[in-house]
């Protein structure tokens, strides 16, 4: 099938690759332009567009939509289907409408549960223990397009944003290789999302960070989990503002009050929470510094408990 792929980040490029393994012809990329990063800030290419140039594949980086420009090109182009996954931009109805075959859209979640930027997040900040990939065809509003297939998997307690994330990627590259071939045999299906049952997974921000203690050892811990490696939860310890990045709740119990330092040492930082569970932090980055072990921070940043 001819094919244009829209996509930009990492969580795209096993969609891109599944679509060429699979003998598909992808005529074209969109990807977001190309972005200023670290300290030199040197424009860095998207990880899609490093992907389709490898490919020998056309790369197009507009930098508006609704101007006409894009569409134009896309009816050159002329594919019979366009795929979406983790693009960044918001489709107007008229490329929604160019290709015979519709739109569709990787997304990372079991819709129409986490709808919007950021599922994976958010799905562990609320605790989830299960989530998946929707391959939808796309509609005028966002995520809430007739739903194609499903894939699920389970989070474990102690997973990261980062290790979910890499595996939704490949479970939802594989998904697509197979609901396009659906897709071309006229065999896909469509089934309406319940949209009273719709949540969001709004973009994150910095006012997510802020660690209060006075919540159950548990929340605090999907904080941590759930906002890696950006905005990152945030505490101060010691006076020192500091990211925390790995924590473990403790089969413990405290009455002391919550963010009391129980414990500083070679296992980490003990901090009382609600309820009087107990977290220990084991990873963590202060200000200016480098990530590391918990117990090497307090090496150079000792806390007299």
């Amino acid at each position: 099938m001819k094919i244009l792929f829209m996509g930009t980040p990492d969580f795209a490029v096993p969609s891109l690759e599944g679509l060429i393994a699979a003998g598909h012809e992808i005529c074209g990329v969109f990807t977001q332009p190309d972005k200023p990063k670290n300290r030199g800030m040197k424009l860095q290419a998207p990880p899609v567009k490093v992907c389709a140039q490898a490919h020998n594949i056309p790369v197009y980086q507009p930098v508006k939509l609704r101007d006409g420009t894009a569409l134009a090109l896309i009816q050159e182009l002329a594919p019979e289907l366009i795929v979406v996954a983790a693009y960044g931009r918001i489709l107007p109805d008229e490329i929604l409408a160019a290709p015979p075959k519709g739109c569709i859209n990787v997304h990372s979640s079991l819709l129409p549960s986490y709808r919007g930027a950021a599922p994976i997040n958010w799905a562990i900040l609320n605790g989830e223990t299960e989530t998946g990939v929707t391959i939808m065809h796309m509609a005028h509003d966002l995520d809430a397009g007739d739903i194609i297939a499903t894939t699920s998997t389970p989070i474990d307690p102690d997973e990261t944003v980062v290790s979910l994330h890499d595996r939704l990627a490949v479970l939802g590259a594989e998904l697509l290789v197979r609901v396009v071939a659906e897709i071309a045999a006229g065999t896909a299906q469509r089934i309406p999302q319940d949209h009273t049952k719709a949540t969001l997974a709004p973009m994150l921000s910095r006012e997510l960070s802020p660690m209060d203690w006075s919540r159950p050892a548990r929340y605090l811990h999907n904080q941590v989990r759930g906002l890696i490696p950006w905005p990152a939860a945030v505490t101060e310890l010691g006076g020192h503002r500091c990211k925390i990045f790995s924590t473990a709740i403790l089969d413990e119990q405290t009455e002391a009050a919550p963010g009391t330092i129980l414990e500083a040492g070679k296992q980490g930082i003990k901090v009382a929470c609600g309820d009087g569970t107990v977290l220990r932090i084991d990873e963590l980055q202060a200000d200016g510094g480098k990530r590391m072990k918990a117990a090497d921070y307090l090496r150079g940043h000792p806390i007299v408990v």
